[in-house]
């Protein structure tokens, strides 16, 4: 391996000094910093202050739709979104290539565009709405809505996050297995699952969280009633045009710790799934 004066290894990137300050700062512009006076903001409120924050039914409602509508969104991705790339790594149809890039959809498109084609699909007189509407099923303007945008936006999160996992498990492995006599159930259990499992995780993870912060496709088709179908994000800004900035800044805070503490708990299964999975092979 060639080496510098120093005789430490030839890298193309400069030193771990230099390379660990530029991230460290680029990180504390972007994140650490926006947060970090976040916190020093809500520090100056009173307790009582925040008990009536917290005692407020439209806040309850808000952070119930936004933080449950985006679990069962998620939880539904993850499902849909194993099917997905499934389908596109298994099999080989006319067209694969264009749904496999159908699936990325969600990213390039607005949220508004996004939000505007699911409301005029669900509503009423909607495509799909006109016939889920006889049978009782309101899509439009209601919480079920708000869920149907969350899983519009995530499903592209799990199908990239399993995909290219799936795709580097040999086939070779499920025919060992049926040969042993599994059935289809327990080869996908036994055999695949473990292997898929952490990036599943990750996947619902990554969808979960883009579903708790969507704003612009959720506001056109969930109503944005309050108490009803009104998400945190819009009620944030409903308490910024209204000058609340400190009712804005307490419930801003509120979802970043939420938020953040989710997502450690989702790290922490991920990790001890792999540490299992360590132990299994060992």
């Amino acid at each position: 391996m060639p080496r510098n004066k120093a005789g430490q290894p030839w890298r193309v990137i400069p030193g771990f000094g230099l390379t660990l300050g530029l991230t460290l700062g680029w990180l504390s512009i972007l994140v650490l910093i926006p947060l970090a006076s976040l916190f020093v903001l809500a520090s100056g409120l009173s307790w009582e202050q925040w008990r009536t924050i917290l005692a407020d039914q439209r806040v309850e409602s808000a952070f119930l739709l936004s933080f449950g509508g985006a679990l069962i969104a998620a939880l539904i991705n993850a499902a849909a979104g194993l099917l997905v790339a499934w389908v596109l790594v298994r099999y080989s149809f006319p067209g694969r290539r264009l749904v496999d890039a159908l699936v990325d959809l969600p990213f390039a498109l607005p949220t508004a565009v996004a939000g505007i084609a699911l409301a005029a699909l669900y509503a009423p007189n909607g495509w799909i709405g006109q016939v889920l509407e006889p049978l009782g099923l309101k899509v439009a303007f209601t919480p079920l809505g708000a869920v149907v945008a969350m899983v519009f936006v995530g499903l592209p999160f799990v199908v990239r996050t399993v995909q290219p996992v799936l795709a580097d498990i040999d086939r070779e492995v499920e025919e060992a297995a049926a040969s042993l006599g599994a059935n289809r159930l327990q080869t996908f259990h036994r055999v695949l699952l473990p292997t898929l499992g952490p990036a599943l995780l990750t996947g619902f993870a990554l969808a979960f969280a883009r579903a708790v912060g969507e704003y612009g496709s959720v506001i056109f088709i969930a109503g944005n009633f309050p108490g009803l179908s009104e998400i945190v994000p819009l009620l944030i800004v409903v308490r910024l045009e209204q000058y609340d900035y400190v009712g804005a800044t307490a419930i801003a805070t509120i979802m970043l710790v939420a938020s953040f503490l989710l997502l450690l708990l989702i790290n922490g299964l991920q990790r001890w799934n792999r540490d299992r999975l360590a132990r299994s092979d060992a």
